[in-house]
């Protein structure tokens, strides 16, 4: 029996090309926004998908504070942060986040997606979210990125 000599194309640092996609998060629902983004982060829609390797993309989310939350998120979903001292524990609604800090949401719906470790960390620093029309990076010429 012969073998054949077919290869698993990993990606490397040296043959790897990051791309830049922007997304208008106007009117989308924010779970679902922030898992296409994470798996675009993370380079799972490329076929050199490596989970060892950072192989996503930069994404830029404009538009922050007009993202969607269904049902009674907004009043109900709580976001807990927590200071590591005693008494230092602080818990504010989404409605109120997306008031003070619209960019925080998402960034943080997207982070809770990637991996917990130092790849997951490099992998967030390649997503800028804007609470705006307009970003500051035409000269990466972005691709739009279609969200269903």
């Amino acid at each position: 029996m012969r073998h054949l000599s077919y290869k698993t194309q990993f990606a490397k640092k040296e043959t790897h090309q990051r791309e830049w996609f922007v997304v208008d998060a106007t009117d989308l629902v924010l779970g679902r926004m922030a898992a296409k983004v994470a798996s675009v982060l993370r380079g799972k829609h490329k076929p050199t998908y490596t989970p060892h390797f950072d192989a996503g993309d930069y994404v830029i989310v404009l538009n922050s504070s007009k993202v969607i939350l269904t049902g009674s998120k907004l009043d109900d979903k709580n976001y807990i942060d927590y200071s590591g001292y005693p008494g230092g524990k602080k818990e504010e609604t989404a409605r109120n986040l997306i008031k003070r800090r619209p960019n925080k949401i998402i960034e943080r719906a997207v982070k809770g997606m990637l991996p917990k470790n130092r790849l997951g960390k490099a992998m967030v620093k390649k997503l800028i979210v804007i609470d705006g029309p307009t970003h500051e990076h035409a000269a990466q010429k972005p691709k739009e990125l279609k969200i269903n």
